[in-house]
Protein backbone atom coordinates (compact mmCIF):
# COMPACT_ATOMS: atom_id res chain seq x y z
CA UNK A 1 0.00 0.00 0.00
CA UNK A 2 1.54 3.35 -1.02
CA UNK A 3 2.41 5.69 1.80
CA UNK A 4 0.53 8.95 2.15
CA UNK A 5 2.50 12.15 1.45
CA UNK A 6 3.39 14.15 4.56
CA UNK A 7 1.23 17.11 5.51
CA UNK A 8 3.31 20.25 5.10
CA UNK A 9 3.29 23.15 7.58
CA UNK A 10 2.03 25.42 4.79
CA UNK A 11 -1.10 23.31 4.30
CA UNK A 12 -1.68 23.19 8.06
CA UNK A 13 -1.27 26.97 8.24
CA UNK A 14 -3.85 27.50 5.50
CA UNK A 15 -6.30 25.31 7.37
CA UNK A 16 -5.81 27.39 10.52
CA UNK A 17 -6.24 30.59 8.49
CA UNK A 18 -9.56 29.43 7.06
CA UNK A 19 -10.84 28.39 10.48
CA UNK A 20 -9.65 31.68 11.97
CA UNK A 21 -11.43 33.68 9.26
CA UNK A 22 -14.64 31.76 9.97
CA UNK A 23 -14.48 32.48 13.71
CA UNK A 24 -13.52 36.13 13.23
CA UNK A 25 -16.28 36.59 10.66
CA UNK A 26 -18.79 34.99 13.02
CA UNK A 27 -17.69 37.24 15.90
CA UNK A 28 -17.93 40.36 13.74
CA UNK A 29 -21.28 39.20 12.41
CA UNK A 30 -22.54 38.93 15.99
CA UNK A 31 -21.15 42.38 16.74
CA UNK A 32 -23.00 43.81 13.71
CA UNK A 33 -26.28 42.23 14.82
CA UNK A 34 -25.77 43.79 18.27
CA UNK A 35 -24.88 47.14 16.68
CA UNK A 36 -28.17 47.31 14.81
CA UNK A 37 -29.97 46.29 18.01
CA UNK A 38 -31.29 42.96 16.82
CA UNK A 39 -31.27 39.64 18.66
CA UNK A 40 -31.70 37.14 15.84
CA UNK A 41 -31.55 36.66 12.07
CA UNK A 42 -34.64 35.21 10.42
CA UNK A 43 -33.67 33.84 7.02
CA UNK A 44 -37.32 33.04 6.26
CA UNK A 45 -37.95 36.76 5.77
CA UNK A 46 -37.68 37.76 2.08
CA UNK A 47 -35.12 40.55 2.57
CA UNK A 48 -32.79 38.40 4.70
CA UNK A 49 -33.08 35.45 2.33
CA UNK A 50 -32.33 37.66 -0.67
CA UNK A 51 -29.22 38.94 1.10
CA UNK A 52 -28.27 35.35 1.92
CA UNK A 53 -28.28 34.46 -1.78
CA UNK A 54 -26.16 37.48 -2.67
CA UNK A 55 -23.71 36.77 0.15
CA UNK A 56 -23.35 33.12 -0.91
CA UNK A 57 -22.54 34.30 -4.43
CA UNK A 58 -19.85 36.79 -3.37
CA UNK A 59 -16.98 34.27 -2.78
CA UNK A 60 -17.47 32.78 -6.26
CA UNK A 61 -17.55 36.22 -7.88
CA UNK A 62 -14.51 37.29 -5.89
CA UNK A 63 -12.59 34.09 -6.74
CA UNK A 64 -13.27 34.49 -10.45
CA UNK A 65 -11.95 38.06 -10.34
CA UNK A 66 -8.74 37.01 -8.56
CA UNK A 67 -8.16 34.11 -10.97
CA UNK A 68 -8.61 36.43 -13.96
CA UNK A 69 -6.21 38.91 -12.32
CA UNK A 70 -3.53 36.23 -11.95
CA UNK A 71 -3.97 35.15 -15.57
CA UNK A 72 -3.70 38.67 -16.96
CA UNK A 73 -0.69 39.48 -14.77
CA UNK A 74 1.01 36.28 -15.94
CA UNK A 75 0.34 37.22 -19.57
CA UNK A 76 1.98 40.62 -19.04
CA UNK A 77 4.94 38.99 -17.29
CA UNK A 78 5.35 36.46 -20.09
CA UNK A 79 5.29 39.20 -22.75
CA UNK A 80 7.99 41.17 -20.92
CA UNK A 81 10.19 38.08 -20.50
CA UNK A 82 9.83 37.00 -24.14
CA UNK A 83 10.70 40.47 -25.43
CA UNK A 84 13.69 40.72 -23.07
CA UNK A 85 15.03 37.27 -24.00
CA UNK A 86 14.61 38.00 -27.71
CA UNK A 87 16.66 41.17 -27.26
CA UNK A 88 19.36 39.25 -25.34
CA UNK A 89 19.51 36.58 -28.06
CA UNK A 90 19.96 39.31 -30.66
CA UNK A 91 22.78 40.89 -28.64
CA UNK A 92 24.47 37.48 -28.25
CA UNK A 93 24.25 36.88 -32.01
CA UNK A 94 25.81 40.28 -32.66
CA UNK A 95 28.57 39.52 -30.14
CA UNK A 96 29.35 36.21 -31.84
CA UNK A 97 29.42 37.87 -35.25
CA UNK A 98 31.88 40.47 -33.92
CA UNK A 99 34.06 37.76 -32.32
CA UNK A 100 33.26 38.89 -28.79
CA UNK A 101 32.51 36.82 -25.70
CA UNK A 102 28.79 36.22 -25.12
CA UNK A 103 29.28 36.71 -21.37
CA UNK A 104 29.67 40.45 -22.01
CA UNK A 105 26.00 40.66 -22.99
CA UNK A 106 23.77 42.23 -20.33
CA UNK A 107 21.85 40.19 -17.78
CA UNK A 108 18.06 39.73 -18.05
CA UNK A 109 16.05 42.74 -16.92
CA UNK A 110 14.84 41.42 -13.57
CA UNK A 111 13.68 44.83 -12.38
CA UNK A 112 11.12 45.00 -15.20
CA UNK A 113 9.60 41.71 -14.04
CA UNK A 114 9.38 43.05 -10.47
CA UNK A 115 7.70 46.21 -11.79
CA UNK A 116 5.09 44.21 -13.72
CA UNK A 117 4.37 42.00 -10.72
CA UNK A 118 4.04 44.93 -8.31
CA UNK A 119 1.89 47.08 -10.58
CA UNK A 120 -0.36 44.14 -11.48
CA UNK A 121 -0.88 43.23 -7.83
CA UNK A 122 -2.09 46.77 -7.17
CA UNK A 123 -4.07 47.34 -10.36
CA UNK A 124 -5.96 44.06 -10.51
CA UNK A 125 -6.94 44.08 -6.84
CA UNK A 126 -8.90 47.32 -7.10
CA UNK A 127 -12.06 45.65 -8.43
CA UNK A 128 -12.12 42.75 -5.90
CA UNK A 129 -11.46 45.22 -3.09
CA UNK A 130 -14.35 47.42 -4.19
CA UNK A 131 -16.56 44.34 -4.39
CA UNK A 132 -15.82 43.31 -0.80
CA UNK A 133 -16.23 46.80 0.66
CA UNK A 134 -18.94 48.12 -1.64
CA UNK A 135 -21.52 45.34 -1.59
CA UNK A 136 -22.37 45.49 2.15
CA UNK A 137 -22.45 49.30 2.13
CA UNK A 138 -24.53 49.53 -1.04
CA UNK A 139 -26.93 46.82 0.15
CA UNK A 140 -27.27 48.61 3.50
CA UNK A 141 -27.95 52.00 1.90
CA UNK A 142 -30.54 50.61 -0.51
CA UNK A 143 -32.17 47.76 1.40
CA UNK A 144 -31.23 48.23 5.05
CA UNK A 145 -29.67 46.26 7.85
CA UNK A 146 -31.69 43.06 7.34
CA UNK A 147 -30.30 42.60 3.85
CA UNK A 148 -26.76 43.07 5.19
CA UNK A 149 -27.44 40.40 7.83
CA UNK A 150 -28.20 37.92 5.06
CA UNK A 151 -25.17 38.97 3.02
CA UNK A 152 -22.80 38.44 5.95
CA UNK A 153 -24.30 35.07 6.84
CA UNK A 154 -24.15 33.87 3.24
CA UNK A 155 -20.58 35.06 2.65
CA UNK A 156 -19.32 33.35 5.83
CA UNK A 157 -20.94 29.97 5.10
CA UNK A 158 -20.17 29.97 1.38
CA UNK A 159 -16.73 31.56 1.80
CA UNK A 160 -15.46 28.86 4.15
CA UNK A 161 -16.48 26.14 1.71
CA UNK A 162 -14.93 27.92 -1.28
CA UNK A 163 -11.69 28.59 0.61
CA UNK A 164 -11.34 24.95 1.67
CA UNK A 165 -12.18 23.74 -1.82
CA UNK A 166 -9.70 26.11 -3.49
CA UNK A 167 -6.87 25.22 -1.09
CA UNK A 168 -7.44 21.47 -1.36
CA UNK A 169 -7.97 21.47 -5.12
CA UNK A 170 -4.95 23.67 -5.81
CA UNK A 171 -2.81 21.62 -3.45
CA UNK A 172 -3.89 18.39 -5.17
CA UNK A 173 -2.91 19.72 -8.60
CA UNK A 174 0.41 20.98 -7.26
CA UNK A 175 1.15 17.64 -5.58
CA UNK A 176 0.18 15.79 -8.76
CA UNK A 177 2.82 17.69 -10.73
CA UNK A 178 5.45 17.02 -8.07
CA UNK A 179 4.60 13.32 -8.06
CA UNK A 180 4.85 13.15 -11.86
CA UNK A 181 8.27 14.81 -11.72
CA UNK A 182 9.38 12.40 -8.98
CA UNK A 183 8.32 9.39 -11.01
CA UNK A 184 10.08 10.82 -14.05
CA UNK A 185 13.33 11.19 -12.11
CA UNK A 186 13.05 7.55 -11.03
CA UNK A 187 12.55 6.52 -14.67
CA UNK A 188 15.55 8.59 -15.80
CA UNK A 189 17.66 6.79 -13.21
CA UNK A 190 16.40 3.47 -14.57
CA UNK A 191 17.28 4.62 -18.12
CA UNK A 192 20.80 5.53 -16.99
CA UNK A 193 21.24 2.00 -15.62
CA UNK A 194 19.70 0.06 -18.50
CA UNK A 195 19.94 2.22 -21.65
CA UNK A 196 23.52 2.78 -22.86
CA UNK A 197 22.56 5.59 -25.24
CA UNK A 198 20.95 7.52 -22.38
CA UNK A 199 23.92 6.91 -20.09
CA UNK A 200 26.42 8.09 -22.70
CA UNK A 201 24.50 11.24 -23.67
CA UNK A 202 26.36 14.49 -22.93
CA UNK A 203 23.19 16.57 -22.53
CA UNK A 204 20.35 14.50 -21.05
CA UNK A 205 17.67 17.14 -21.72
CA UNK A 206 18.56 17.45 -25.41
CA UNK A 207 18.84 13.67 -25.73
CA UNK A 208 15.36 13.16 -24.25
CA UNK A 209 13.85 15.80 -26.56
CA UNK A 210 15.57 14.18 -29.56
CA UNK A 211 14.31 10.70 -28.64
CA UNK A 212 10.74 11.92 -28.19
CA UNK A 213 10.89 13.57 -31.61
CA UNK A 214 12.23 10.34 -33.13
CA UNK A 215 9.45 8.33 -31.52
CA UNK A 216 6.75 10.65 -32.86
CA UNK A 217 8.31 10.55 -36.31
CA UNK A 218 8.32 6.75 -36.17
CA UNK A 219 4.69 6.64 -35.09
CA UNK A 220 3.81 8.93 -37.99
CA UNK A 221 5.73 6.58 -40.32
CA UNK A 222 3.66 3.63 -39.07
CA UNK A 223 0.52 5.40 -40.23
CA UNK A 224 2.07 5.75 -43.69
CA UNK A 225 1.34 2.57 -45.65
CA UNK A 226 4.13 3.29 -48.10
CA UNK A 227 6.94 3.11 -45.53
CA UNK A 228 8.07 0.00 -43.68
CA UNK A 229 8.63 0.27 -39.91
CA UNK A 230 12.07 -1.34 -40.07
CA UNK A 231 13.18 1.12 -42.75
CA UNK A 232 11.90 4.00 -40.66
CA UNK A 233 13.85 2.69 -37.64
CA UNK A 234 17.02 2.48 -39.71
CA UNK A 235 16.59 6.04 -40.93
CA UNK A 236 16.11 7.30 -37.37
CA UNK A 237 18.93 5.12 -36.00
CA UNK A 238 16.62 3.24 -33.63
CA UNK A 239 18.07 -0.02 -32.36
CA UNK A 240 15.19 -2.48 -32.26
CA UNK A 241 12.57 -2.98 -29.58
CA UNK A 242 14.76 -1.88 -26.65
CA UNK A 243 15.19 1.68 -27.89
CA UNK A 244 11.57 1.78 -28.99
CA UNK A 245 10.34 0.77 -25.50
CA UNK A 246 12.37 3.49 -23.77
CA UNK A 247 11.35 6.09 -26.35
CA UNK A 248 7.67 5.20 -25.87
CA UNK A 249 7.98 5.68 -22.10
CA UNK A 250 9.84 8.98 -22.56
CA UNK A 251 7.03 10.27 -24.79
CA UNK A 252 4.41 9.03 -22.29
CA UNK A 253 6.14 10.83 -19.41
CA UNK A 254 6.34 13.96 -21.54
CA UNK A 255 2.59 13.95 -22.16
CA UNK A 256 1.91 13.19 -18.50
CA UNK A 257 4.14 16.04 -17.34
CA UNK A 258 2.54 18.46 -19.80
CA UNK A 259 -0.90 17.64 -18.41
CA UNK A 260 0.34 17.98 -14.83
CA UNK A 261 1.89 21.39 -15.56
CA UNK A 262 -1.37 22.60 -17.13
CA UNK A 263 -3.25 21.47 -14.01
CA UNK A 264 -0.72 23.16 -11.74
CA UNK A 265 -1.12 26.37 -13.74
CA UNK A 266 -4.70 26.46 -12.44
CA UNK A 267 -3.87 24.94 -9.05
CA UNK A 268 -1.24 27.47 -7.98
CA UNK A 269 -3.47 30.57 -8.18
CA UNK A 270 -6.29 28.58 -6.57
CA UNK A 271 -4.30 27.61 -3.48
CA UNK A 272 -2.08 30.72 -3.31
CA UNK A 273 -4.43 33.52 -4.41
CA UNK A 274 -8.14 32.77 -4.46
CA UNK A 275 -8.23 30.46 -1.43
CA UNK A 276 -6.36 32.73 1.02
CA UNK A 277 -8.09 35.84 -0.35
CA UNK A 278 -11.50 34.43 0.60
CA UNK A 279 -10.42 34.80 4.22
CA UNK A 280 -10.01 38.53 3.62
CA UNK A 281 -13.44 38.71 1.99
CA UNK A 282 -15.12 37.14 5.03
CA UNK A 283 -13.42 39.39 7.57
CA UNK A 284 -13.34 42.65 5.59
CA UNK A 285 -17.00 42.56 4.59
CA UNK A 286 -17.97 41.96 8.23
CA UNK A 287 -15.69 44.76 9.49
CA UNK A 288 -17.06 47.17 6.90
CA UNK A 289 -20.63 46.34 7.89
CA UNK A 290 -19.79 46.79 11.57
CA UNK A 291 -18.11 50.18 11.02
CA UNK A 292 -21.07 51.52 9.04
CA UNK A 293 -23.66 49.68 11.17
CA UNK A 294 -25.30 52.77 12.65
CA UNK A 295 -25.68 54.43 9.25
CA UNK A 296 -26.94 51.21 7.65
CA UNK A 297 -29.65 50.96 10.34
CA UNK A 298 -30.91 54.43 9.49
CA UNK A 299 -30.66 53.91 5.72
CA UNK A 300 -32.41 51.27 3.59
CA UNK A 301 -34.10 53.90 1.46
CA UNK A 302 -35.65 51.57 -1.11
CA UNK A 303 -37.08 49.28 1.57
CA UNK A 304 -38.46 52.22 3.53
CA UNK A 305 -39.98 53.72 0.38
CA UNK A 306 -41.72 50.43 -0.44
CA UNK A 307 -42.98 50.10 3.15
CA UNK A 308 -44.20 53.68 3.10
CA UNK A 309 -46.13 53.18 -0.12
CA UNK A 310 -47.71 49.97 1.23
CA UNK A 311 -48.81 51.66 4.44
CA UNK A 312 -50.66 54.26 2.40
Amino acid sequence: MPSMPPVTPLAIGKGFAIGSACLVGLALFGAFVTRIEESRVDILEPIQFSGLLVGAMLPYWFSSMTMIAVGEAAEEMMTVIMEDMAEIDTLKAQARAAGQDESTVRDPNYSECIRVSTESSLKYMIAPGLLVIGVPILAGILFGEYCVEGILAGSIVSGVQVAISASNTGGAWDNAKKEVERQRRIFYQYCAENWPAFREAEDTKSFVADQIMKYRTLEAAKDDDNEDEEEAQEKLDIKGNTDHKFMFLLAAFKEQHTGAVIGDTVGDPLKDTSGPAINILIKLSAITSLVFGSYIKSAGYITKAIQGSNSK
